[in-house]
């Protein structure tokens, strides 16, 4: 009963993260137009 709720659960884990990695928008969770990483249009240097 008990290994049978730890499998579950791991299925349910697993299976979650790979829709969050894979299948969901980036859009939902980016904090508005521009990326955060951005240097300038000259690209400046960065990696």
């Amino acid at each position: 009963m008990v290994q049978q709720i730890l499998a579950y659960g791991t299925l349910i884990i697993a299976a979650g993260y790979l829709v969050w990695k894979f299948l969901l928008p980036k859009s939902l969770f980016s904090k508005g137009g521009k990326d955060s990483n951005s240097c300038g249009s000259d690209n400046c240097g960065c990696s």
